[in-house]
């Protein structure tokens, strides 16, 4: 067998990160190409479930063969490239942080909320990156503290008169643009979110907020499950209006400047 000039080898596999070929094709062009943001182990489970996936897709064949293969597709790509959009809607990167903070992209409940706010962008990331304000707006909030520049605790209020509390960390942050955070191992819920100012002109900003729960177990399981869903996605909403009205009247938010639908 002849052996390949070292750049015809170099054309075909270029290097190996974590255990992963990486082909010519794959190296970032630009900079439309996103950086990886899930850890190893993610991958090579995601790269695992997708083949089984796929292959029973092409063996059940019909649609619902094809839905399966779609998916398995989906975790393949997942798996090989390293890359989650899930996950960077919500600023999360498991490829440079500890997994175990992370929700599992197919775990827990998503809501999201957009509006825009007649107030500048700095204003707003000011507000909100000082998380001992948030219970100011957030009417299931009793508690944050902030621990240091990065992590704080929390304890909100639950249906039937439960509490739960958690560590928190902000992990990915741009000035006046991004704050992203994530629960810490050890409480009582596993939370992920990140909220987004567009400054849109006009001293206008346009907020986008991403939040993940995992419905959190013992104590507390069955009586947070009710609210998360659509509940959570009614409680955010309003939480956001509040937070709306009190920065475009410069005034001191209240829990009760929103009023609950009947």
């Amino acid at each position: 067998m002849t052996r390949l000039d070292s750049n015809v080898q170099d054309s075909i596999w270029t290097e190996r990160k974590g255990g992963f070929p990486v082909l010519p094709q794959d190296r970032p062009i630009g900079p439309a190409v996103s950086p990886p943001n899930v850890g190893e182990v993610e991958r090579w489970g995601s790269i695992a479930v997708g083949a089984l996936l796929v292959l029973a897709g092409l063996s059940r064949g019909r649609v619902s063969g094809l839905v399966m293969g779609l998916t398995g597709a989906g975790l393949l790509h997942r798996g090989v490239t390293g890359s989650c959009q899930t996950y960077r809607t919500l600023g999360v990167d498991t490829a440079r942080h500890n997994p175990a903070t992370a929700i599992p992209a197919q775990e827990g409940v998503k809501v999201e909320y957009a509006l825009q706010i007649n107030a500048p962008a700095n204003q707003l990331f000011g507000y909100w990156r000082d998380v001992e304000n948030l219970p100011r707006v957030m009417r299931h909030l009793k508690q944050v503290d902030a621990l240091d520049r990065q992590r704080s605790h929390w304890v909100a209020g639950g249906p039937l008169g439960v509490t739960v509390e958690w560590d928190a960390e902000v992990f990915n942050e741009r000035e006046n643009e991004l704050i992203a955070w994530r629960s810490l191992p050890g409480g009582d819920i596993e939370t992920a979110g990140s909220v987004h100012f567009r400054d849109i002109g006009n001293g206008r900003t346009e907020l986008n907020v991403s939040m993940k729960y995992n419905p959190p177990g013992g104590k507390a399981g069955a009586a947070i499950a009710s609210v998360l869903g659509s509940g959570l996605a009614k409680e955010l909403a309003e939480d956001l209006q509040r937070f709306k009205l009190a920065m475009e009247s410069n005034s001191s938010p209240s829990t009760d400047s929103v009023q609950s639908p009947s």
